[in-house]
């Protein structure tokens, strides 16, 4: 590929209507992609990743680029988003961890101490070679569809450090926030860091977003998300303005939080199922576009039902000065395939735009 074509197909990807409908653009449809659109759902996943660890697989540019681009194909969905997980980078700072198959992420040692704080190293594009790597290569295969990075967000990053796995209650988490604050403020400050850079290794590599997700923040009082957490994700956010990429920002159950969300400084905040786009957007602010939010269960019922389902969710989204077609989190590993590429054939349809004439 010559250098006038990559930047040719950069600036396509750039101007897409996914990107468009990120900056409030007018767009020809609503855009659609979903959060693991790559993963357990499709049969040829599964075939690729059988006996290859998750993290292996995350740091095998070749893997990583297959596995982006099958949604791609298989769907029609206008984003790919980067196979990684949110603990690469911290793999990558210093900390001894594994993604157990059924549990998820599990933490050899808890942060529990200043010194454990410490041990956790600043990054660079030389600690994530193969995640350079692979967006290079995806952004080459892609063409004109752009592809999305992503990093977990400082506080459900360091739930995970604190709790040492998946937790239900973040009982460690929010007990360190209360009793010892200026730890974890260490610590969430310690992870912006690694999580910006990561972002920034992402964004020179050629992604047209970016998304941060904070999977756990609705864990937390709006007062708790604003006095504990969403300085340290503001800092994220802010720290990529000038990288030219609209900035997605992402969490469950934060249906109380979504304007202190949209205050943190993304472009687009993601809605979960729980709160109507048309509510969500009167929370948030006229100055955002939102992202999402069909139930991920709903695409087990009948086809008559998704569509209602698919028709609502549009219509309560032109309440937004911009719209992203997704779920309100991710796929189901047991989700039909098919279902999904009808769905995204769906929102092309009933949200196509006349065509302007000139």
């Amino acid at each position: 590929m010559t250098a006038m074509s990559t930047y040719t197909t950069g600036a396509a990807a750039h101007d897409s209507a996914f990107v468009r409908a990120c900056r409030r653009q007018p767009v020809p449809h609503t855009p659609v992609w979903f959060m693991r659109q790559a993963g357990r759902s499709l049969p040829e996943y599964r075939e690729i990743r059988a006996n290859v660890a998750m993290l292996d697989s995350c740091r095998r540019p070749e893997l990583v680029t297959e596995i982006t681009l099958q949604p791609v194909r298989r769907h029609g969905v206008d984003a790919a988003i980067l196979f990684s997980d949110i603990v690469v980078p911290v793999a990558a700072a210093g900390v001894d961890l594994d993604i157990v198959p059924g549990t998820g992420p599990v933490v050899a040692e808890p942060v529990r101490t200043a010194a454990d704080v410490e041990r956790i190293q600043p990054i660079g594009r030389d600690d994530v070679p193969y995640v350079d790597e692979a967006v290079r290569l995806l952004v080459a295969e892609l063409g004109d569809t752009p592809l999305i990075g992503f990093a977990g967000a400082p506080f459900t990053l360091a739930s995970y450090l604190v709790e040492g796995g998946p937790s239900r209650t973040h009982a460690k988490t929010k007990a360190m926030m209360h009793g010892d604050p200026e730890l974890w403020h260490a610590l969430c400050g310690r992870l912006a860091d690694v999580t910006l850079e990561f972002l920034r290794v992402q964004v020179a590599a050629g992604v047209s977003a970016v998304q941060l997700f904070d999977s756990w923040a609705g864990a937390l009082s709006e007062a708790d998300y604003r006095r504990f957490v969403m300085p340290h994700s503001a800092r994220v956010l802010a720290g990529l303005v000038d990288a030219g990429v609209p900035r997605i920002h992402f969490g469950v159950g934060t249906g109380e939080l979504l304007a202190a969300m949209g205050e943190a400084g993304a472009d687009v905040v993601g809605v979960d199922w729980r709160t109507p786009l048309d509510v969500a957007t009167r929370r948030i602010g006229p100055d955002k576009a939102v992202q999402g939010n069909l139930d991920p269960t709903l695409l087990f019922a009948p086809w008559p039902v998704v569509e209602a389902e698919v028709r609502r969710i549009l219509a309560e989204g032109r309440a937004a000065p911009g719209h992203v077609f997704n779920l309100g989190h991710g796929v189901l590993p047991e989700t039909d395939p098919e279902v999904l590429t009808r769905v995204v054939a769906l929102v092309h349809e009933v949200s196509a735009r006349p065509a302007e004439r000139g």
